[in-house]
């Protein structure tokens, strides 16, 4: 039983950006860090450097806002998260929505045990093991999930590793829930659409994902994106860049804190 590192590196970026960065901050949880529970030296390992993981942080915090906000926008009763790693909402915004995470099994099973150790709630966890071809909309119904209501669904960080076929055929299912239902997915730009300072990076996570055994198989032009979306059939679609984010979330800032471009939101409603 154990946590996928992509998930545990998200949590500890989210944590690092309310001890390195200034105030104000652009999104805070402290939750990802108890959780995670790193050896006391995690601050000095390379994927935590403060400046070279600058970029990356700030794209992780700027999602993590984007998506909240938009949940509480909503008023959602129902919140789905795809592929939810060390995510947090459902310990720091209890109330009247309900949590499902969507996941693999071992990521899920430690989870329950940290979270069970800490005292906190648990969202309703969604064991899914995508390799075996299970469905993940057969076992989200199982554990609850009102298909005749309006949810808010979140993929942020995934689609990069799958195929378009399987990305599709997401779509194709959330499009087919009740009206009102919104999805907010994050998805990789090609290299050429990136900011000519960014492109190392991307270089760099990609050959990371590849030799961590889960590489980068998919990236999206946004106009792709929306015609898959609408494909799917999503009546209301529409692409928010990262740097649409930046300017939301950090302009004006002393510190020079931005994400990196190169990764961009679908924002599609049934």
């Amino acid at each position: 039983m154990s946590v996928d590192n992509t998930a545990l590196r998200t949590a500890l970026w989210r944590a690092l950006h309310l001890e390195v960065d200034a105030a104000p901050h652009v999104f805070e949880d402290r939750v990802g860090l108890e959780l995670a529970a790193p050896d006391e030296g995690w601050r000095q390992q390379p994927d935590m450097d403060p400046v070279a993981t600058q970029g990356f942080r700030a794209s992780m915090v700027a999602r993590a806002r984007f998506v909240e906000e938009l949940v509480l926008e909503r008023g959602a009763t129902q919140y789905v998260i795809l592929g939810a790693g060390l995510d947090s909402f459902a310990q720091r915004c209890p109330g009247k929505t309900t949590v499902f995470e969507i996941d693999q099994p071992g990521t899920q099973a430690w989870k329950r045990e940290r979270l069970s150790a800490l005292g906190y709630p648990l969202p309703t966890l969604v064991p899914v093991d995508f390799e075996s071809g299970q469905s993940w909309a057969t076992e989200l119904k199982a554990a609850g999930f009102d298909p005749t209501r309006p949810a808010v669904f979140a993929s942020t960080g995934v689609s990069m590793y799958l195929s378009k076929a399987t990305t599709a055929e997401t779509l194709r299912a959330i499009a087919d829930l009740a009206k009102g239902t919104t999805l907010a997915m994050t998805f990789l730009l090609p290299q050429d659409l990136l900011d000519t300072t960014d492109r190392p990076g991307l270089r760099a996570s990609q050959d990371g994902a590849k030799a961590a055994g889960t590489p980068f198989v998919s990236f999206y032009r946004p106009e792709e994106m929306l015609t898959m979306a609408r494909d799917a059939g999503f009546t209301d679609v529409r692409h928010v860049s990262g740097t649409a984010l930046a300017e939301q979330y950090f302009a004006g800032r002393a510190d020079g804190l931005r994400p990196s471009t190169g990764e961009d939101f679908l924002v599609a409603t049934v």
